[in-house]
């Protein structure tokens, strides 16, 4: 839909900020991806926006700030770094307290079970479907509420969350990425999804060129 509207208002401009069809296929991929979670209500007015103050197509970051502009952000996390953080905190969800309810909400309604066990070419889609739904909802208004701790809560130390915490100090890392990097440690033992997220995460480092070696378990 976007890319009709842009055609149409923007004509040879638009046309030619792509030379081959497989430019405009990747774009095409690349603004879904970024655009994820907003609902077409709120595509229409974006575009709408741009038509009335942008003589050229915008990028992908121009037409976020546009619709941020239009509706405000309200503090909803990405799809990703919700995934992560609802795997990271399935365990345990009412013990967390969230970026965003909606978090919460989506990994409640994704199931938690499904979150802390399916590999994440199941888990994801299933989580993204949620998790755009209830954005939309928020962005329509909706007030959701944080999950209330049980009354009587466990206060067994989560050994597994505290090593997390403390590998990713010691190494410097950013508090999400180390969440996202040692997640796996939170799936059973010896499961072979375990071993596959564990093998991609330290492939992570090795792209970035960090001689990190990340353990098999949480000592």
């Amino acid at each position: 839909m976007i890319f009709a509207r842009f055609m149409a208002i923007y004509g040879h401009k638009f046309k030619s900020c792509f030379e081959t069809e497989n430019e405009l296929r990747l774009a095409k991929r690349e603004w879904a991806l970024s655009l994820e979670g907003y609902g077409e209500a709120e595509l229409v007015a974006a575009v709408n926006r741009c038509k009335e103050t942008t003589a050229w197509m915008p990028s992908i970051a121009e037409f976020i700030d546009i619709l941020r502009d239009i509706n405000g952000d309200f503090g909803l996390p990405g799809v990703r770094d919700a995934y992560a953080e609802a795997c990271f905190h399935a365990e345990h969800p009412t013990r967390h307290h969230w970026s965003h309810p909606a978090v919460y909400q989506a990994g409640r309604e994704t199931g938690w079970f499904l979150l802390r066990s399916e590999e994440e070419s199941k888990a994801l889609p299933a989580f993204r479907y949620h998790y755009e739904v209830i954005c939309r909802r928020v962005r329509e208004g909706e007030d959701l509420e944080q999950p209330v701790p049980p009354a009587l809560e466990d206060k067994q130390a989560n050994t597994v969350a505290d090593f997390i915490q403390r590998f990713t100090a010691e190494h410097e890392l950013a508090p999400e990425e180390g969440a996202t990097l040692l997640y796996y440690l939170t799936l059973p033992r010896g499961s072979r999804i375990r071993k596959r997220m564990q093998a991609q995460s330290q492939q992570k480092l090795e792209q970035r060129g960090l001689a990190i070696k990340l353990p098999d378990e949480a000592n």
